[in-house]
């Protein structure tokens, strides 16, 4: 039987104008091998395509060329070196198919994207539901692949008792395995489970015996959006376990205080994966009520405080002090209880993110990589537990935020609306992957109301 024909790689247009003078996207490169030949993959930072293109690792000189200004004959013409014209053809034709250049295919790509997002009052779950098939998928074992109803049917149950083994293994040993009433908001990690998963069961595993919360505020850092300041989304999520209904009370409130502007990039929320990962534990600890219904929630993505001030970062976006007090003046009137979520990872070190250092082993460098690392969390996590996220943003901002926080701007907020509050950590761990090419650390951490222990009186 002969092999299936190869796609024919889409073709240069030479009367396309973005073509002739291409805009890139904001993209991300990473190493890949194609056919055995060291390459270099370029995907959509952003997410909206899922389309990604293989190239040679030496158009890592070409790409920075393409910002709309210069022809293909001047990126030729820079570049030397031998390049060829037909070559940066080929490859403005693969990124424009792609939907990586600004032009006629992204429009179209974007407009699907905005359309389906606005198409439904809850977003579908996405990481959740891809880790809960899992689970179904390794019960089942090797060779014994489960249907797609069998999928939809038992991924719930695997799920749920997945979080319980969590949450046991998490607090079997600690001396306070719960909290003794429901916190002002808990600090719990923006990763997957399979590297995190006990640092979240170390935060909501307390909550199984507190009342249940009126509403849940969840607030993460943007990865992927364009947003340059807050970013609110107006529907509810989704998760194996079911439906979290949008505060629609809360909603309207925050919409007549800041505008349509604070959902202007509610569209950021679609591939943004740290409020998504907060919901299967909020379904599970605190379950439905007599109606059927999970707490409802609200969720924004904030920016990084350090970055500005917490100013937007184009002084267009929503900045942090407006958005902390719209929400606390809406709390106040709607009036119930609220559990604020920050879902967010502190230091990003290592390899993948252009550092030259080595994390594995006991080498003395090793060594000292991983204890800058542990030196400045835990020198920001003092500010924070001190009831200061000012100066933690301050001293972030001055050092440039060495160890690449992802953002400072959920746990800003989340103390600005708790306020008077202090963060204090219930657990901290590092993940390091098996290559030793990056380490991400986080913590389980409770936001506790009113002044610190040492400031009270």
């Amino acid at each position: 039987m002969s092999e299936p024909a190869a796609p024919t790689p889409p073709a240069f247009d030479p009367d396309a104008p973005h073509q002739q003078k291409p805009k890139l996207r904001q993209i991300k490169g990473f190493p890949a091998q194609v056919k055995g030949q060291q390459a270099m993959g370029v995907a959509d930072a952003r997410q909206i395509s899922r389309k990604v293109v293989f190239t040679s690792p030496a158009a890592q000189q070409i790409l920075p060329l393409m910002d709309g200004t210069r022809s293909l004959d001047d990126i030729v013409e820079q570049v030397g070196q031998g390049l060829e014209r037909r070559s940066v053809e080929l490859l403005v034709a693969q990124l424009d198919d792609a939907a990586l250049l600004h032009g006629p295919n992204f429009d179209e790509v974007w407009n699907e994207f905005t359309q389906t997002f606005d198409s439904t009052d809850t977003l579908p779950p996405s990481n959740t539901a891809d880790y809960a098939e899992a689970l179904v998928k390794k019960a089942y074992g090797e060779g014994n692949e489960p249907t797609e109803a069998q999928l939809a049917e038992e991924s719930p149950q695997a799920l749920r008792e997945h979080l319980d083994q969590m949450i046991d293994a998490a607090l079997k040993d600690d001396e306070n395995p719960s909290f003794d009433a429901l916190p002002a908001g808990i600090v719990v990690p923006a990763i997957d489970y399979a590297r995190g998963g006990l640092v979240f069961a170390k935060a909501y595993g307390r909550m199984r015996v507190v009342d249940r919360p009126d509403r849940v505020i969840i607030l993460g850092p943007n990865h992927y959006g364009r947003s340059s300041g807050v970013a609110g989304c107006d529907k509810g999520f989704q998760s194996p376990l079911g439906e979290c209904a949008v505060d629609a009370q809360l909603v309207e409130k925050l919409r007549n205080s800041l505008g349509d502007k604070l959902f202007e990039h509610r569209y950021d929320h679609e591939r943004e994966h740290s409020v998504e990962l907060q919901l299967p534990w909020i379904q599970h600890v605190f379950g439905m009520d007599d109606d059927g219904n999970y707490p409802k929630m609200f969720a924004a993505l904030v920016h990084d405080a350090a970055a500005n001030n917490g100013e937007s970062y184009d002084g267009n976006g929503v900045a942090i002090q407006p958005f902390v007090d719209a929400v606390k003046q809406a709390l106040a009137e709607l009036g119930g209880t609220t559990l604020l979520i920050v879902s967010f990872d502190l230091s990003h070190v290592g390899p993948m993110f252009g550092d030259q250092v080595q994390l594995m082993g006991d080498a003395p460098e090793a060594q000292e990589a991983r204890n800058k690392v542990v030196r400045h969390d835990r020198d920001m996590l003092g500010l924070l537990a001190q009831g200061k996220p000012e100066e933690m943003v301050a001293a972030m901002a001055w050092q440039q935020n060495p160890t690449r926080w992802s953002s400072t701007g959920p746990i800003v907020a989340a103390m600005g609306i708790a306020d008077p509050c202090a963060t204090r950590t219930l657990h901290y761990q590092g993940a390091i992957d098996q290559n030793g090419h990056m380490l991400v650390s986080m913590i389980a951490g409770v936001i506790e109301a009113g002044e610190p222990a040492e400031q009270a009186g």
